[in-house]
């Protein structure tokens, strides 16, 4: 299982700490450090398209009208920080956030 999110974010921190004590194998990308593979990034924007935009969040307020423009691909290559978080992908499932509902479908 890979999570996909920010040292500075709580919700990351809370699911990657929630998942690690039920025991799960979590490998931890901290999307400001580490590029998300072309790959992965086109599998989440099929899978939530610019629902992985947090436009409430201080990076999307402080962009210029020509960023708010640019594709959600080029946007958060350019600012990951615009990226909602976590993204959680399993072998077989990508979920985006950390709400009930994602906590149910990975932890039962």
């Amino acid at each position: 299982m890979q999570l996909y999110g920010l040292k500075t974010c709580d919700t990351t921190r809370k699911a990657l700490k929630t998942l690690r004590e039920a025991g799960l194998e979590v490998a931890y990308i901290d999307v400001r450090a580490d590029i998300i593979p072309e790959r992965e990034l086109s599998r989440f924007l099929r899978a939530f398209g610019d629902a992985m935009l947090n436009k409430r969040s201080t990076t999307w307020r402080g962009l210029s009208d020509t960023d708010r423009a640019l594709d959600a691909a080029t946007l958060i290559k350019k600012h990951p920080t615009v990226m909602k978080r976590p993204v959680i992908q399993t072998d077989t499932d990508v979920y985006l956030g950390w709400n009930a509902e994602v906590q149910k479908a990975i932890l039962g």
